[in-house]
């Protein structure tokens, strides 16, 4: 009983771990990003966190092809706010009908900046030492 403790704790704290990063902001409310009084649904668009949500695209852009290639697009969240979605194609594949007012879902590692955030990490890893991200475009997931 006392060989299983350890393992079975061990378990327990990266399950929770895990669970509290995991984040469905799907109908997360949205307030300004520059408004003090934020409310607790924005406090989960923290970077470094792993959300997961649908949007619509607002824009695509070009591919980002400066070191790993990226395949790039705005999503428009129902809560308003916009997201730049950062594929990595040299990882995963690449969306090819992607067109402005499809929908979009994901999951992936959000980061912070002045235009509303950036969802990256939309892929599997190849080397395991980040969460799997994967895209969901016309029924077909991509990672």
């Amino acid at each position: 009983m006392k060989k299983l403790f350890m393992p079975a704790l061990v378990l327990a704290i990266i399950f929770g771990y895990q669970y509290w990063q995991i984040v469905d902001v799907s109908s997360e409310v949205e307030t300004s990003l520059h408004n003090p009084a934020r409310s607790a649904a924005e406090s989960i668009w923290r970077s470094g966190s792993q959300v997961s949500a649908t949007g619509t695209v607002d824009r695509v852009l070009s591919d980002d092809n400066d070191g790993s290639r990226h395949q790039r697009f705005i999503l428009r969240l129902s809560s308003g706010r916009s997201v730049l979605v950062a594929h990595n194609i040299d990882l995963a594949p690449r969306i090819r009908s992607i067109a402005e007012g499809d929908t979009v879902s994901f999951y992936g590692q959000f980061e912070t900046n002045d235009r509303g955030g950036v969802i990256h990490w939309t892929h599997r890893d190849p080397q395991g030492r980040h969460v799997d991200g994967w895209l969901r475009h016309n029924g077909r997931r991509y990672q």
